[in-house]
């Protein structure tokens, strides 16, 4: 995958960020597996004339920012008012009063001919742990981003409801989009 140099900057105007979780327990068929959308979020990408071995990327994602998209399975449709609680539920799982905002800073840029592997440090709920963003084209000018964050490694203890029976998933998958061309 070809990268050009310079600066790049781009965020919720040109592009999407999605978390996407999952359910378990014995009470998951009454809850739903979630699409949550980032709504305020900015990653800048800096590409010297040394080329993307010595790229650096950071990112900063506004957690109260949340937005429930979308609710798959579960024993009825999420209502507005499922949704609020949700976003109400997740915003007090993630503590936004004390960690309103994550960043992400890298550390190591591979590049192989179909992809990126971007290696860095995410700062999540006042923890900074290791992680790797995968980046692919997925047409000119279009590019796709993903990693999976697991809430336990940054001291997150997973949303659960009706007496435990119903959790979300440890893992939350992340999905960046974003459009580059002119």
């Amino acid at each position: 995958m070809a990268i050009g140099t310079g600066r790049l900057r781009f965020g919720a105007d040109n592009g999407r960020m999605l978390l996407r979780t999952g359910r378990t327990g014995i009470g998951s068929t009454v809850g739903h597996d979630l699409t949550i959308e980032v709504t305020d979020w900015s990653v800048e990408l800096d590409v010297p004339d040394t080329g993307p071995a010595d790229a650096t990327a950071t990112a900063r994602i506004e957690l109260t920012s949340l937005a429930v998209r979308e609710g798959t399975g579960g024993a009825r449709p999420l209502s507005d008012k499922d949704r609020g609680e949700i976003e109400n539920n997740a915003r007090r799982t993630l503590d936004v009063g004390r960690h309103p905002t994550a960043t992400f800073e890298s550390t190591r840029v591979v590049t192989r001919d179909d992809h990126v592997t971007i290696s860095g440090m995410l700062t999540l709920h006042g923890v900074t742990a290791p992680i790797d963003v995968e980046v692919r084209e997925v047409t000119p000018g279009r590019y796709r981003a993903t990693t999976v964050v697991t809430q336990s490694s940054y001291g997150i203890k997973p949303y659960s409801g009706l007496f435990g029976a119903l959790k979300v998933r440890d893992d939350v998958a992340v999905k960046i989009e974003v459009g580059l061309g002119g």
